[in-house]
């Protein structure tokens, strides 16, 4: 089901939250009319969920992951199987590094890097030209060589960046990350353009299985603050995905609590990613979202 296009007016009440839109979105309309923005090309997301995936002890099923990323792949290709959109994504002669985040408390879930590196090499790449990494990998002699990267981790909150997004899940790519710490990390996407990264990454997937809403302090966790939403989001654009995501997050804060409560600090590093960084698109009316499984409590 392919949701309508969304006015300006809907994501100010639907959207990442009142103060939250209302000091970001102006930024994306700048100079445009909003019938030009309405025309513009969109960018496609896919949101797929699917209530089996977790068992009764919440770790994810091997064989609905699997699932999900087929069906979700094809939707976003185009393609009629997965494996047409593998073969769009990787060759055999890259050298792909898979960027997952190993925060203790909620990590890239081991069955979807198994997941991503079996069909990478179903793709012909070489067990031995294929990384699977977080910290380190500016070390890291897979991903030194990277000519692709696929880009995987948990939505949460977060401390510095106010959400835990895939575009601060390159952070590692730089050698000092507390000093991308300021004005809360809003300029993370330029590390995107740094040479390390620049143009490699090929697919983007915001975990959204059992994301954290809302936390305090620097490694605060609570698993009251978790639910199964039993989620993922699939874009080649990462501005694109995080701005779905986050989304998805206010409006759970707000059923949560009853009020409108925008994260804090503020997750600007998205909508800065695309007004002052250009590196995708934030704006609801610029996206294509493509839901697909299970809709009950969607959020979106």
């Amino acid at each position: 089901m392919k949701k309508r296009a969304i006015t300006r007016r809907d994501f100010l009440k639907k959207g990442a939250g009142l103060p939250l839109a209302c000091a970001f979105i102006p930024g994306v309309f700048e100079g445009k009319s909003q019938q030009q923005v309405q025309q513009t090309p969109k960018v496609r997301v896919v949101l797929i969920r699917n209530k089996d995936i977790l068992d009764d002890k919440g770790k994810p099923r091997y064989e609905v992951i699997e699932k999900m990323m087929g069906e979700g792949l094809c939707e976003l290709f185009g393609t009629s199987n997965p494996q047409e959109a593998w073969r769009q994504m990787i060759k055999a002669d890259d050298v792909v590094g898979i960027k997952t985040n190993v925060w203790n408390y909620l990590p890239t879930p081991k069955e979807l890097e198994d997941y991503l590196k079996k069909r990478v090499m179903e793709c012909g790449v070489p067990e031995e030209n294929i990384a699977i990494a977080d910290r380190g990998v500016l070390s890291h002699p897979v991903f030194q060589k990277a000519t692709a990267l696929i880009n995987a981790r948990p939505a949460r909150t977060h401390h510095w960046s106010g959400m835990g997004s895939c575009i601060k899940n390159y952070i590692q790519f730089v050698p000092r990350p507390y000093e991308w710490h300021g004005d809360s990390c809003a300029d993370l996407a330029k590390i995107w353009f740094l040479p390390e990264v620049k143009g490699k990454t090929r697919l983007n997937i915001l975990v959204m299985l059992t994301p954290l809403f809302h936390g305090i302090g620097p490694h605060h966790f609570s698993k009251q603050y978790t639910w199964p939403y039993c989620g993922l989001i699939l874009s080649q654009d990462p501005v694109a995905a995080d701005a779905t995501g986050l989304r998805i997050l206010q409006e759970k804060r707000k059923e949560y609590f009853g009020e409108e409560r925008p994260l804090q600090p503020v997750p600007h590093h998205i909508f800065l990613a695309d007004t002052r960084h250009h590196l995708g698109v934030s704006s609801p009316a610029r996206i294509e979202l493509i839901k697909l499984g299970w809709q009950e409590g969607i959020l979106i």
